[in-house]
């Protein structure tokens, strides 16, 4: 149960919103001032992957400007996954106690925020999916096939490694930082849909509550997608590998082992278990004390 140490009226404290950029500088501005807007007590940490459109040099001038806002440099573009993860130990680093992540292209509408943090501040969920593929969900700008791409990526997710959530390959996510602290960021993959889906499995296989909440994803504003078909073929690949991973660990019989850091048979569904119904897995990590959310 949240108090004094949580988000008070979702305002943001303690929290922290992570926010991977490259070549964003048309949108950043925008999008910063959006955030803090929703979250205002939030603290905002920018993770530019060198961009050469200026984005990094426009984040250190918004944060001379405002303290709220934060800027991690990265040499190089390395992976949607890794500023993630390079993002997540620099806000656990600086005490956050919620974790959220978001694209910088107004795909993920900021007046959204307070409501994806609100079950992690009232202890009712350990990670929080904005999710186009529930009730009340949806895209628009869409075409035909990128559509098919999303909802096709997430439903094969769902269904060769037995999760419950819809939405398995969004990016808008409220995360409490003690749940990302259970899992072992050493091995996760990179790349932007195979790293969605591959934290909310080890999420879930550790015990962590899971909630979605409906949200619409607008295509992005300004620039070009960075999606592209090896990506989408390295997602597809990789959930086949997790799920052999640990079906394999199962076979081994180890009762509390992992291979490439997936908890063991122990953590894991029976594979001839359906999905089960709904998004939130039973609390075996459990609510925040009273001072933190």
């Amino acid at each position: 149960m949240a108090d004094a140490g949580a988000t008070r009226g979702s305002t943001g404290r303690a929290t922290w919103v992570v926010l991977p950029t490259y070549n964003e500088a048309d949108n950043l501005p925008g999008i910063s001032a959006a955030i803090l807007e929703a979250l205002p007590d939030a603290t905002l940490l920018v993770v530019d992957d060198g961009s050469p459109d200026g984005t990094g040099a426009l984040a250190d001038g918004l944060a001379a400007a405002d303290a709220r806002i934060r800027v991690r440099h990265r040499a190089a573009k390395q992976g949607l996954g890794r500023a993630y993860l390079d993002g997540f130990e620099v806000a656990r680093s600086g005490g956050a106690a919620i974790v959220v992540q978001m694209d910088a292209d107004w795909s993920h509408d900021p007046a959204v925020l307070p409501e994806l943090i609100e079950p992690i501040v009232d202890g009712s969920a350990d990670l929080v999916i904005g999710s186009r593929y529930v009730a009340g969900g949806g895209v628009v700008d869409w075409g035909l096939g990128r559509r098919l791409i999303s909802r096709g990526g997430s439903t094969f997710a769902r269904l060769v490694l037995r999760l419950a959530p819809h939405d398995l390959t969004g990016g808008f996510k409220a995360w409490r930082a003690a749940t990302l602290a259970t899992i072992p960021f050493a091995g996760v993959h990179a790349g932007g849909y195979v790293f969605q889906i591959e934290m909310t499995f080890r999420a879930t296989r550790l015990g962590a509550r899971i909630r979605e909440i409906p949200i619409t994803f607008r295509d992005r504003r300004v620039g070009q997608s960075k999606m592209s078909r090896r990506i989408v073929a390295e997602a597809l690949i990789v959930v086949v590998q997790l799920r052999a991973e640990e079906l394999l660990a199962r076979l081994r019989g180890r009762s509390g082992g992992s291979v490439a850091g997936i908890p063991g048979p122990s953590a894991s569904p029976d594979p001839a278990d359906p999905p089960p119904a709904e998004a939130t897995a039973a609390p075996a990590i459990q609510p925040a004390p009273p001072d933190a959310p």
